[in-house]
């Protein structure tokens, strides 16, 4: 009989809840994977994608050589190619013709190690804003100067719970039992009926795009009724200008804009004066042109009703997951000589000039399937000089490689872990060894070090590493996480902003002043697109391998322009169009088209293909939801 060993790790993949798992280890495989009760949050269960994790992970298309033009090579032909290939665009153009885009792909505090030596080389050209998040980021430093929660299990003392944009069942699974033990009354707001309505006490539909106008409709109710906190104005700026923001219309005019009944702005000021209330804002309400517009909209009524730095209360958009690590060894270095706007990839590395980008080098990401214009991305990467991608498995991104580098997964990563729904900190540690032939991010960095002469650059094992990154400040050490799993940082206050300072310029909460404009659809294109997180794929290295049909759209029926459910279709925007199977759902609004997130393009199951390449009003992220679609009528599928 085998013996059985359970080793313990973080998973390292882009979700909030950096989940403790404990990995059942047989003769060197991992046989099973469960949750580690001992973790606060995890609480002994995994989301789907993780527990169904396995088959990736040992799938057969598992990438353990260098591909160089497609044809394995050596490690040492791999490198030393990079190398002069670096070396020689740096030489003949300058480091700006080198472009390092690093994502989140896969998380964790030695990941920005290739910030670090790309900064050394050159300093090469690097990324701005982020499609993901990077809307809602700048809304709340402008509006706060910081960008953090509450402690998670605060919201045990909240009294009214609004989940704001925000699917918590599919995207943040470890959140649902927090929201289940808190007696608060909840609220959904949210355009698209998903398995997170039941859960709540109510549920309000305003149409996409319409979350400002609800906001003001609810910040003219709290002013009307005197269910602002008094003395707000002592900690926040432009008062007057906001109030008069929310007056711009009357409560039943900016409901109209936002396509929902007068009733509904009552039940949220109600909530809002009712308080503690707790508002939760999801991060796709944020990916759209007036994204950081709804952000700092919400962030407001948080401040004027008296919901911010009491426990209970709070605007939560993000947790601050680095706020435990030292990265200050990145300090110091010459800017980057420019930058590429994340959204923006494919337009503007193809149209940069006085030097073009001729390199890029890819870590932690899959751009083609993640940005907008999957299709310019693509091109933008076949027509440069080298392309270099670190993955572990063959992806729309790898296809469009020169060299791809083979790397460790979760359960063989060995690094530092933040979470970004919640304040804990943890070590993800190899449970087995990875795949003869495969190499951890590091030890590829240090070895490509070597030959482009920046020597011990990064020397140093990843433990070390670790030790040299974890802030002192955060109550723990390495060791301590090793032995007794994640700690909470002593650094994150359980209650945000109990002092009523904000790191602002003037130390009060700067509050919106004007209105953003307002995102429509046309007859000729009547859905929003919105591609979203689902059980089985919360971005595209959950998804691989191909799959039985065309990818499948969700429209109301009123919607679906005669086409029934289950028959057949093409999804199209301004720019691209791919065939899609219409299934019918009554509980959706008819101006949206849902698809699953994280598609693949080579698959022609990708949603950004149709989406084009724009940037929200604040921060660099991606609109990534304001791009209108139609469906048209097809009689089968292309190719049969």
């Amino acid at each position: 009989m085998p013996v059985r060993e359970i080793r313990k790790t973080l998973c390292n993949r882009d979700c909030p809840d950096a989940c403790s798992i404990l990995a059942h280890v047989e003769d060197g495989r991992v046989v099973q994977l469960t949750g580690d009760p001992a973790h606060p949050v995890t609480q002994g269960f995994l989301c789907w994608r993780t527990n169904n994790f396995l088959p990736l992970q040992y799938h057969p298309e598992r990438l353990t050589t260098p591909l160089l033009r497609g044809k394995p090579v050596s490690w040492d032909e791999a490198l030393d190619f990079a190398a002069r290939e670096l070396l020689r665009i740096r030489a003949e153009s300058g480091p700006a013709a080198i472009f390092h885009y690093r994502s989140g792909g896969s998380l964790g505090a030695l990941k920005h190690l290739a910030d670090y030596f790309f900064e050394k080389l050159g300093p090469t050209t690097t990324k701005r804003g982020d499609i993901c998040s990077g809307a809602g980021d700048e809304a709340q430093l402008t509006d706060f100067g910081e960008e953090d929660s509450h402690d998670l299990f605060d919201l045990r003392n909240s009294r009214n719970i609004i989940v704001w944009g925000k699917n918590p069942v599919i995207s943040s699974p470890h959140l649902v039992p927090v929201l289940q033990q808190a007696r608060a009354s909840k609220l959904l707001i949210d355009p698209v009926w998903h398995k997170t309505a039941p859960q709540c006490d109510a549920w309000l539909q305003p149409r996409p795009g319409g979350d400002f106008a609800l906001a003001m409709a609810a910040a003219r109710l709290l002013f009307e009724r005197g269910w602002t906190e008094p003395g707000f104005e002592k900690y926040c700026d432009n008062a007057g200008e906001f109030r008069e923001l929310a007056f711009g219309h009357t409560v039943s005019g900016w409901c109209e804009d936002a396509d929902v009944a007068a009733e509904a702005a009552e039940d949220v000021a109600r909530r809002l004066h009712e308080g503690p209330t707790a508002i939760l804002v999801g991060w796709g309400m944020a990916r759209r042109v007036n994204g950081g517009a709804i952000v700092r909209a919400l962030d407001a009524l948080g401040a004027i009703s008296g919901n911010l730095g009491v426990p209970g209360g709070g605007v939560s958009y993000y947790f601050k997951r680095r706020k435990t690590f030292d990265h200050s060894f990145l300090r110091g270095i010459p800017a980057a000589p420019r930058t590429v706007l994340e959204p923006l990839f494919g337009p503007e590395v193809l149209a940069m000039s006085d030097p073009p980008i001729r390199a890029v080098w890819i870590t932690a990401g899959n751009p083609v399937a993640m940005l907008p214009e999957s299709g310019t991305v693509d091109r933008a990467l076949r027509s440069r000089e080298f392309v270099c991608v670190v993955d572990s498995w063959p992806t729309d991104t790898t296809r469009a490689a020169t060299l791809v580098l083979p790397t460790t997964t979760l359960l063989e990563d060995d690094d530092l872990l933040g979470a970004y729904g919640h304040h804990y900190v943890g070590v993800s540690r190899p449970v087995v060894a990875p795949p003869p032939g495969v190499r951890t991010d590091l030890q590829i960095l240090q070895a490509l070090s070597e030959r482009v002469g920046l020597g011990g650059v990064l020397a140093g094992s990843a433990r070390e590493w670790k030790e040299r990154i974890l802030r002192k400040e955060a109550g723990f050490t390495v060791a301590q996480l090793e032995s007794d799993g994640a700690q909470r940082s002593a650094l994150s206050p359980k209650v945000l902003f109990a002092d009523r300072k904000f790191a602002t310029r003037t130390g009060r909460v700067n509050l919106i002043t004007s209105a953003p404009a307002r995102s429509q659809v046309s007859a000729e294109y009547p859905l929003y697109l919105m591609a979203l997180s689902t059980e089985k794929s919360q971005n595209s290295q959950w998804s691989k391998g191909q799959r039985e049909g065309p990818a499948v759209v969700t429209v109301h029926p009123d919607s679906a322009r005669g086409i029934p459910d289950g028959g057949l279709a093409r999804l199209e925007s301004a720019i691209a169009a791919m065939p899609v199977q219409v299934r019918h759902d009554p509980r959706q609004r008819r101006d949206v088209a849902l698809l699953a997130k994280g598609g693949h393009l080579r698959e022609n199951r990708n949603a950004n293909l149709l989406a084009r390449a724009r940037a929200t009003d604040l921060g660099g992220g991606g609109a990534l939801y304001d791009e209108p679609v139609r469906l048209g009528v097809v009689n089968e599928l292309p190719g049969k």
